[in-house]
């Protein structure tokens, strides 16, 4: 049987992770896979998360499963976190799941089941994971277009035109802040034209929000989620713990679905419960217990805000320094783009050539596409990648 297995497509991201550990040089670079890193190059336990492990070690007394769902104290925890006051609590759903990247599947696994057929539209381009689940899950994918190359902002115009296609009933997939891979972000203002827009055309939104506190502040990045959850019948969240904790071998994500009604609710509930039993059964909880015990424990929760905020502090600073090491090799401003995007990514604007040349001549990784890992990008090292992306010819 397991001769007629066809091979997968690697996945490309993952595989210069690997090239990156084979690099025997002790100058190599990594601005590739996104992980958040501190300016020692490590990607340290966050200081809260290290206290709630300690506690929760000391007093834990059992092991035995939580719902099918996950713990409600998570729940609510996390509907606090995206949501605030935004909607109703007794019209949201929710499931606790292996990472965003579970969650993602399990909102898309869901829409199966209700037998409607929907278009799934994301953002050109999107995270590439996106594409892939929604394809092998059989679901008919479109593209609305996002970026502008040229400028390297949001191309708002463009995407407008696109949605205001779309057919009555498709999903649009939204990242909630810190756009993936670019670093352009909506702001307020078009997020509400977004969402009035979507209204009109009887959409259904899918956010995704993988980075909040990455971008503009925790409760700044959760704008756009909010803005739809309050005006939208129904709407899809997957969200991550795995940056904003930096709980990332945890696999720590949650499904959050508005519904119009609680009775709807509950069903969506009930729907959500045997998708997992289907997949996995019970979801893992030690990362969920953690983020759980941050958020709610006055303490620990203002340790984390606190050490959020001298990452996304860390992260801008990274993009200034960059910015202005690179107006100086090239003379223009034509790199002030960095500046202004936000979250742990940007769009370089490199050919697939030039991204291979700074690897193989500079030992400077950084995704095919051109999208680099700004929190790579350390005091002691802007120089030599603003050197280096210069002398490629970017």
């Amino acid at each position: 049987m397991l001769t007629s297995l066809k091979k997968q497509p690697a996945d490309r991201i993952i595989g210069l992770s690997a090239l990156y550990n084979a690099d025997p040089r002790q100058e190599k670079i990594d601005l590739g896979v996104g992980v958040y890193k501190d300016a020692h190059g490590n990607t340290p336990i966050m200081r809260s998360i290290k206290k709630a492990e300690s506690h929760l070690w000391k007093t834990e007394s059992t092991k035995t499963y939580t719902s099918m769902t996950g713990d409600s104290g998570f729940h609510n925890a996390m509907a606090d976190l995206v949501l605030a006051d935004s909607v109703d609590r007794d019209r949201l759903s929710f499931c606790a799941t292996p990472g965003g990247t579970g969650a993602i599947h399990h909102v898309l696994e869901l829409v199966k089941l209700t037998g409607s057929n929907p278009k799934i539209w994301f953002s050109d381009p999107t995270w590439g994971n996106h594409l892939t689940i929604a394809k092998h899950l059989k679901m008919t994918v479109g593209k609305y277009s996002y970026f502008n190359n040229e400028t390297r902002a949001v191309n708002f115009e463009a995407m407008v035109s696109d949605l205001s296609k779309i057919s009555n009933g498709d999903i649009v997939v939204l990242h909630g802040c810190c756009h993936n891979p670019t670093g352009a972000n909506l702001n307020n203002e078009q997020w509400n034209i977004i969402a009035d827009l979507l209204l009109e055309k009887d959409a259904i939104p899918f956010i995704d929000i993988a980075y909040q506190g990455f971008g503009e502040g925790i409760e700044e990045d959760a704008f756009g989620t909010r803005l739809l959850a309050s005006k939208f019948p129904e709407m899809f969240i997957a969200a991550s713990c795995s940056k904003n904790f930096g709980i990332y071998r945890e696999r720590c994500g949650i499904v959050i679905t508005v519904s119009k009604n609680p009775d709807i609710s509950s069903i969506t509930q009930g729907n959500l419960s045997y998708v997992n039993r289907q997949n996995f059964s019970f979801p893992p909880d030690h990362g969920a217990r953690l983020v759980t015990m941050v958020l709610t424990d006055p303490d620990l929760r203002a340790d984390w805000v606190s050490e959020l905020e001298q990452v996304r502090i860390g992260m801008l600073d990274a993009r200034t320094h960059l910015a202005e090491a690179l107006r100086k090799e090239c003379n223009s401003n034509r790199f002030d783009f960095l500046e202004h995007h936000r979250g742990m990514f940007s769009r370089l604007g490199a050919t697939e050539e030039q991204v291979n040349k700074l690897r193989d001549e500079f030992g400077i990784y950084m995704v095919f596409d051109s999208r680099l890992n700004i929190a790579g990008v350390t005091l002691d090292k802007v120089n030599t990648i603003a050197k280096a992306v210069i002398e490629v010819g970017i």
